[in-house]
């Protein structure tokens, strides 16, 4: 299967997960991209890593790197949608930042709205007096959290209703 064509819903992407494997979340920013993985449960995201970006074929690697150590059944990849719920150029280059990583995995890929992650995930921080470079420290990453944990909550309701 080759995930990178297709866009799932979070429906066929739970029909095609195993009972259990972490899922991958990403935050695909311009200069950095978060990394946070689930438990193989799909009940809590961690963050990771942010790696800082340089060329597109180091950074695939780098997530290959975590793909090959978790074994994830999914990539969760935040689409940064305007606030009306159209798609940018910054939804595009995520999309195209996805179609250049399907050559280096087969991994199914859920695009999941990332309106408002990197500034929630901000207001926490500075709700917990993190300094303002605790803070560009570790926002890429918690923001992937974020993403990857409103997928794991929309999971544990999948099929109901």
């Amino acid at each position: 299967m080759n995930g990178g064509a297709i866009d799932l819903t979070v429906d066929e992407l739970a029909a095609l997960l195993p009972s259990r494997a972490p899922l991958l979340g990403l935050d695909v920013g311009d200069k950095t991209i978060g990394v946070a993985v689930s438990d193989p449960e799909w009940r809590i995201a961690t963050p990771v890593e942010t790696i800082r970006r340089t060329k597109f074929t180091k950074d695939a690697g780098r997530l290959v790197d975590h793909v090959t150590a978790r074994d994830p059944a999914a990539l969760v990849i935040g689409l940064p949608l305007n606030m009306n719920g159209s798609e940018g150029p910054r939804a595009q280059s995520v999309r195209s930042f996805r179609r250049n990583l399907a050559r280096f995995t087969a991994l199914p890929v859920l695009f999941w709205d990332e309106r408002l992650s990197t500034a929630a995930v901000t207001r926490t921080l500075l709700e917990a007096d993190a300094s303002r470079a605790r803070r560009a420290a570790v926002v890429d990453k918690m923001a992937a959290a974020f993403i990857l944990q409103g997928v794991l909550d929309r999971l544990a309701t999948a099929g109901e209703g």
